[in-house]
């Protein structure tokens, strides 16, 4: 068996707790992982200011790559994260073979998150999680994930991203969508599922894979690596 290194970037509201059980099954099949908390969330969340922005959430995992001195690796990013990995690509593209986007809002340069799904923000301070229940995790898990939710930086919202296109240089490019209700999302997987240069994949699953399907995303993961 091949042995791959993945990093998974949760999106808006998680954290690294939100991978813990893909984590365990692709550890314990013979992977290294490494699964982050963007700045001022989940164990990070004592760092939450108007400081934290894109660029902020962009350098976290250009950094951990840069630090950790990662090659060859699957990158993957749930939702808010799509757009946070188009910036990150910019700097490390050259060591990703595999970038993975799981229900994720794609990256467009000069865009910010406000633009690219519109809603109600505050011109500082942090922004409301959604609850469990509205992102349709599976009944079971509602009340742990509503209670490891944390606000987000407000201006890792309204930050427009900057240049996005190296991502697609990347050898090995991966939409992954669940049967969360989005015309977003669903747009992305059509697109991409036409196209000869990505993998699609549906997932029956709540908006959070990793929590609802984590023995699906694992497999998934392995075969995309």
């Amino acid at each position: 068996m091949t042995a791959h290194t993945f990093v998974l970037v949760p999106g808006a509201w998680h954290g690294a707790w939100c991978y813990r059980r893909v984590v365990d099954i692709l550890e314990a099949a013979g992977h290294k992982v490494y699964a982050l908390s963007l700045t001022g969330l989940a164990d990070r969340s004592h760092l939450a200011s108007d400081a934290v922005n894109l660029d902020t959430h962009i350098a976290d995992v250009v950094n951990l790559v840069k630090w950790e001195d990662l090659h060859d690796i699957v990158l993957v990013g749930h939702s808010y994260a799509g757009v946070v990995l188009g910036g990150a690509a910019e700097e490390i593209a050259d060591r990703v073979k595999s970038i993975v986007f799981l229900d994720a809002f794609m990256p467009e340069a000069g865009k910010s998150m406000v633009d690219i799904s519109p809603r109600e923000v505050p011109s500082t301070g942090n922004l409301t999680p959604y609850s469990a229940a509205g992102m349709k995790v599976n009944q079971a898990d509602q009340a742990w994930v509503d209670s490891l939710v944390t606000p987000q930086p407000v201006n890792t919202y309204v930050q427009p991203l900057g240049e996005a296109s190296a991502y697609l240089t990347i050898p090995k490019k991966t939409f992954v969508r669940t049967t969360f209700p989005s015309a977003g999302w669903q747009d992305s997987y059509d697109q991409y599922t036409a196209d000869p240069d990505w993998t699609t994949y549906l997932v029956e699953s709540g908006h959070d894979i990793m929590v609802d399907q984590p023995a699906e995303l694992a497999r998934i993961l392995i075969e995309v690596a």
